[in-house]
């Protein structure tokens, strides 16, 4: 399946919103067993809370409301008083002790140069790597996670006077560690073992277990502590009872949200294209409602050749609108179509007195199928290239059915093209295309021979149907 970009405007929001909430927590826990003062308390909690609510307001108010309105005077204004106030409540928090003053003042100004070098990193991320530039989002989606967590990482370690050491430890650490062992083991595990490949699934998780287990050996055997090997043990413990059977709970529910969302797409597409085809069906329906008033009115005026050649022309537009999408027609339903049509040609040339037309259509019942639309293309050339209204012109049409084949024989007659009156319609399948169709429905099953010289045109077409 496709990646689909992330909503990374919310996915900041809640990275920002877990790290605040560790700060404060941590502030909170060291202010209890520190015994810090009442003000040192406020200034722990409150300081955070209003550098969190100016990034709210900036990040998911007046930003989203510049690139949707485009006034760029309203994002300046509007984040420079944001920021003035933060910095000024801040300020105040930590008025009772210079140090600290001076402390927030670099750490707030270092803040804003973050956030600021994130938005110009987000906008140079976004012209390099976003379609078309780049046909598929997964790349993209996993260079801004990267610069999410980079960028946070980052204020965690400018926070240090802000921040308990224990949230840098958390976040830049241990969160990561856990992030790259449920990766692997979706990648490298779970997905084996779905698949299942078992061999490869035990492969992976000894090499796992040994590596764990190496790294605490070593540190135990370095730092002369053995206790270290029964933490080796829990952390094994941990990860193969709690961390892997969690996130496997995860996948699985994961890929069930996939699975549901790919079958309903699949509906979706199925709907879509029923829709379609019902869509298709109503201009041809109305069309034909047409020629039936026409009909009608024809039959009221008694013009029969009229409504003759009316409905003739509606029996043809039913053949090329359904059986002409077919691999495969009866042969008498190619015969019919190719009757309608001499019928009507017959009817707009009747009056010709330089045309002969000789037709010697089989009276037999000719048996099989036939790809569609290969018998008409050649009588067709004939009608658009055999006829002047200055010069004697003949078409001679021969059309035979025996045991398993239909055999056609076209002669016309061929006039320079100036000398040529009635106008050329130029649609129709082209000769070409007959013949690529004839080499794939009727490989070493057909004969095509094409014989011309300065005043007639001669094909031959034999088809084996069996």
């Amino acid at each position: 399946m496709k990646s689909k970009r992330f909503v990374f405007r919310d996915i900041e929001w809640w990275v920002v919103t877990f790290l605040f909430l560790m700060i404060i927590l941590f502030n909170i826990l060291g202010s209890i067993w520190g015994h810090y003062s009442i003000f040192k308390f406020f200034e722990s909690i409150l300081m955070p809370i209003v550098l969190y609510i100016a990034f709210y307001l900036i990040h998911l108010k007046v930003i989203p409301n510049y690139l949707r309105d485009g006034k760029v005077q309203f994002l300046i204004l509007f984040s420079l008083i944001i920021a003035i106030i933060a910095g000024f409540l801040g300020a105040l928090l930590v008025a009772g002790n210079h140090s600290s003053i001076q402390d927030f003042v670099r750490f707030y100004f270092n803040t804003l140069a973050l956030y600021l070098g994130y938005s110009i990193t987000v906008v140079m991320i976004r012209s390099m790597l976003l379609p078309p530039k780049v046909q598929d989002y997964q790349f993209y989606n996993g260079i801004r996670l990267v610069m999410i967590f980079l960028f946070t990482s980052l204020f965690v370690i400018i926070a240090q006077p802000t921040a308990h050491i224990g949230v840098a430890i958390i976040y830049s650490l241990i969160i990561p560690a856990l992030l790259l062992l449920v990766l692997y083991n979706y990648q490298l595990l779970y997905k084996n073992k779905q698949a299942g490949n078992i061999k490869a699934y035990r492969w992976n998780t000894w090499i796992i277990v040994s590596i764990i287990s190496i790294i605490t050996i070593i540190i135990a055997i370095a730092d002369n502590v053995p206790e270290i090997l029964f933490f080796g043990l829990g952390a094994l413990g941990l990860l193969f009872f709690v961390i892997f059977p969690i996130s496997n709970s995860i996948f699985r529910k994961f890929d069930s949200y996939v699975y549901k969302i790919d079958s309903l797409s699949s509906q979706v597409n199925q709907s879509t294209a029923n829709l379609s085809f019902l869509r298709s069906q109503i201009n041809p329906h109305f069309l034909f409602n047409a020629l039936n008033t026409l009909y009608g009115a024809a039959l009221m005026e008694n013009a029969e050749k009229t409504s003759d050649g009316i409905q003739k022309l509606g029996d043809m537009m039913r053949f090329m609108l359904h059986e002409n999408q077919m691999d495969k027609i009866p042969l008498t339903r190619e015969i019919d179509y190719l009757r309608n049509y001499l019928d009507l040609q017959m009817l707009r040339f009747k009056n010709e007195s330089n045309l002969e037309v000789e037709i010697k259509l089989s009276d037999e019942i000719c048996e099989g199928s036939i790809a569609p639309m290969l018998l008409i293309p050649y009588v067709e050339n004939a009608f658009k290239h055999g006829i002047s209204t200055k010069s004697k012109s003949w078409i001679k049409i021969n059309l035979r059915c025996l045991q398993g084949s239909v055999h056609l024989d076209v002669v016309n007659s061929i006039h320079p093209k100036k000398q040529t009156e009635d106008p050329r319609d130029e649609s129709g399948i082209g000769l070409e295309n007959v013949k690529s169709r004839l080499a794939h429905f009727y490989p070493q099953k057909h004969n095509l021979t094409i014989v011309a010289n300065d005043t007639e045109h001669f094909v031959h077409l034999s088809v084996q149907l069996t």
